[in-house]
């Protein structure tokens, strides 16, 4: 049989329908969708939600679930399942919203650095993960679809009632809720994605396969390391670029671009066209690989690199830069980078079969 949606949530991304918290603790009815098999864990099964969520920023889109008990660890095979296009849901990669204090669930992250994090705030924390099954640092664009995901469980404030604090592998991630945004989208997020490196401009070599040419490189650290090259400049105040490439549109990224030298942990790579500049602002259009993903329509934290970048070369610090999937705002200043832009959730997905009726992954089971 297979998957079936649920309506759980308005047409509009923004529906009342997922269940409130009630004093702080997901309520009985979320709980229940949520419960482990106890037996089954004991002897070792690895199981996850048979009802999860979908959801997206600037179409940047993932699989969304909470976990308040921290049961609900996902395995490498489970990611890939639940991410899969064609067997599973699909998505860019898996958002878990799961207390801080359950660092011991949480991977790559100490008790020590738990507490850290709650001392700053942030009592939930974004447990993200890649489609392949690889950890990530941080997502720009999930730290927004988690946000409105947990506004809709009561968990974070609702517009101009103050900031949420979310705690991330790159440290704690403020957002303010804007609510409807003209040229931005109806559940706007502010973000403050807090302090920002950049390297030696041009200092990598970036090739792919597929597309004839190459073009040089900029590391920008926005808590995960990206290099961002400027492939186009339309408006002439680059000083030149330094690249064979035919344009960003017509660029091959049905491949992993191949970086040197290399980078220890990978990489996601940003080819930019600068479009428009005045002296209160810019615009661009990018295109981005993501390390253990691919070609996305949109990476939240490849913008802000990207507005890292064009502010170091034009010192213009605020962009409005356009992706496939949407446009974000990007505003750089000295010891940080904001960006503003679009979440959705799009609706709730129900698993009505097994595992083994969609892919042949073992040790997969859904907890009913």
């Amino acid at each position: 049989m297979p998957p079936s949606w649920t309506g759980a949530i308005s047409a509009d991304g923004g529906g009342e329908a997922i269940p409130q918290v009630a004093q702080g603790r997901i309520c009985d009815f979320f709980r229940k969708n949520l419960a482990r098999d106890a037996l089954g864990s004991y002897y070792g099964r690895m199981t996850i939600p048979r009802t999860v969520y979908k959801g997206h920023g600037t179409a940047n889109d993932f699989v969304v679930y909470a976990d308040p008990d921290g049961v609900f660890k996902p395995t490498d095979a489970e990611i890939r399942f639940l991410c899969d296009r064609h067997r599973g849901l699909g998505g860019d990669g898996l958002l878990r919203l799961v207390p801080t204090r359950l660092s011991e669930t949480i991977p790559a992250v100490t008790s020590t650095e738990a507490q850290r994090l709650i001392d700053e705030g942030a009592e939930w924390f974004m447990d993200y993960y890649n489609a392949d099954g690889s950890i990530a640092e941080m997502c720009g664009n999930g730290s927004r679809v988690i946000t409105l995901f947990a506004q809709m469980l009561g968990i974070a404030p609702k517009s101009a009632e103050g900031t949420f604090a979310l705690a991330t592998r790159a440290g704690v991630k403020r957002l303010t809720s804007l609510g409807k945004v003209d040229g931005l989208g109806e559940h706007v997020f502010q973000v403050d994605m807090g302090a920002w490196k950049i390297g030696e401009r041009d200092k990598y070599r970036v090739v792919l396969d597929g597309t004839d040419g190459s073009v040089r490189g900029t590391f920008v650290d926005i808590g995960n390391p990206h290099i961002v090259c400027l492939v186009d400049d339309l408006v002439g105040v680059s000083g030149g670029v330094d690249t064979d490439f035919p344009g960003v549109e017509a660029l091959d990224l049905s491949h992993p671009p191949r970086v040197s030298p290399p980078l220890e942990h990978g990489q996601n790579v940003e080819f930019v066209r600068i479009e428009r500049v005045v002296p209160d602002g810019g615009s661009a259009f990018m295109r981005v690989s993501e390390r253990g993903v691919g070609e996305t329509l949109s990476c939240g934290t490849g913008l802000c690199a990207t507005g890292v970048l064009l502010s170091s070369i034009t010192d213009v610090n605020n962009w409005m830069i356009r992706v496939h999937g949407g446009v974000v705002k990007v505003v750089v200043s000295d010891d940080k980078v904001v960006i503003t832009g679009d979440a959705k959730i799009v609706g709730t997905f129900t698993f009505t079969g097994e595992p083994s009726e969609y892919t042949d992954a073992r040790g997969i089971e859904f907890a009913d």
